[in-house]
């Protein structure tokens, strides 16, 4: 089974959003739905990277990594490549 990093973009509140899922599609219906929590204060969630990875682990791993950066200008040289 395949497990999926991905960015997500909204234009309107200018910002990313990185998280990680076995399904993409499923899950950025489930962001641009009304709830709660950072991502639900937005319905113009958009993918704009995501990359593929054989285990939950490494997934996780590669999300975690991501997101220690915590620097939009690292996310978008990502996004870029």
């Amino acid at each position: 089974m395949n497990y999926f990093v991905y960015i997500l973009y909204s234009k309107s509140l200018d910002k990313y959003y990185v998280g990680y899922t076995e399904n993409i599609e499923a899950r950025i219906a489930k962001h641009n739905s009304k709830h709660k929590g950072f991502s639900g204060k937005a319905k113009d969630w958009e993918v704009v990277y995501s990359e593929s990875h054989d285990s939950k682990y490494e997934a996780l791993k590669r999300e975690t990594q991501i997101k220690k950066w915590k620097s939009s200008a690292m996310i978008e040289k990502l996004i870029r490549s």
